[in-house]
């Protein structure tokens, strides 16, 4: 299997302290982490004077008092949420209540696809709604700064990014990282839709973005190889899932201990989610079977 490129899990930082990571742009990581959450929720501060809250994390009170002491000079004119996991929206609502500034996003948590009871990550916060719905290439504006919305749908249905055209920089949420992949977990995760929306920020890379701010790890600096090395680990993810179907290894209980052999197991009900996800788009494109709907306890054959 190709390598990915290198991943950075080196992180300077200190909890509830503000970071300038370049002219516009401010952090501030929230005290939660996770195997899923890396140190934590990177919050963002875009903008000087007025500004826009990217991912304002968790509904932890230190955290959003964190923030509000970072901006107590300053107004908060845009909040804007990347996707409705709970380790990024639920505090949108408490500072939209400290600040009266309107919440922005693509939509409410779901798909509209029943939910099989599975969670991993930090589950969905489906008290969400944006004030503001948005969608690729709306733009939002502040007294120094601009964004442009690109709608990444994959690691969920609503899932967003933001690209600031002053800086080159896209704000990615979860959709890349550069400490880990991302987990895709059915219904709303959809392998599909991930697939293109990597493309669609490889075909941004350099030209339109040159840095990325996960919310979780440290920034990008190069993302187009990055972005190409997830897409070839997602491909070479899907050929190693045909191996197994061709060794009748038919479970994804089975799949997950081969593939995942060397991966500690507390992750492996994740992986489980994400090889779900290969084999529904695998089923859709023919390139593998089951009798019924995909589901985590099918047994799968080669079509």
């Amino acid at each position: 299997m190709a390598a990915i490129t290198p991943f950075n899990r080196t992180l300077d930082f200190r909890y509830g302290e503000v970071a300038t990571i370049s002219p516009l742009v401010r952090r501030i990581i929230a005290r939660n982490p996770s195997p899923f959450t890396f140190h934590g929720t990177g919050t963002y501060i875009v903008g000087h004077g007025e500004v826009a809250v990217i991912d304002p994390g968790p509904a932890i009170e230190a955290h959003v008092a964190a923030i509000r002491t970072a901006l107590a000079n300053e107004t908060v004119t845009h909040i804007l949420v990347t996707h409705t996991h709970r380790d990024h929206s639920p505090a949108a609502v408490l500072l939209h209540e400290a600040t009266g500034a309107p919440t922005y996003g693509f939509g409410p948590h779901g798909s509209g696809r029943p939910d099989s009871g599975a969670e991993v990550e930090e589950g969905g916060d489906y008290s969400f709604q944006p004030h503001v719905q948005v969608r690729t290439g709306n733009t939002i504006e502040g007294r120094d700064w601009t964004f442009e919305a690109v709608h990444t749908p994959g690691h969920t249905s609503n899932h967003i990014c933001y690209a600031l055209s002053n800086e080159k920089a896209l704000f990615c949420g979860d959709h890349v990282m550069g400490w880990s992949t991302t987990v895709v977990s059915p219904p709303d995760g959809d392998m599909r839709a991930y697939f293109e929306s990597l493309r669609t920020c490889l075909a941004r890379a350099d030209t339109k973005d040159s840095v990325y701010y996960p919310t979780h790890g440290a920034p990008v600096d190069a993302p187009r190889p990055l972005v190409a090395a997830l897409l070839a680990h997602r491909v070479e993810r899907e050929i190693e899932i045909a191996a197994c179907l061709r060794d009748r290894i038919t479970t994804i209980p089975a799949m997950v201990s081969r593939i995942y052999a060397s991966v500690p197991a507390v992750l492996h009900p994740a992986a489980a989610r994400t090889v779900l996800s290969h084999l529904i788009h695998m089923v859709a494109t023919g390139r593998a079977a089951c009798d019924g709907p995909p589901r985590e306890t099918s047994s799968f054959r080669l079509p």
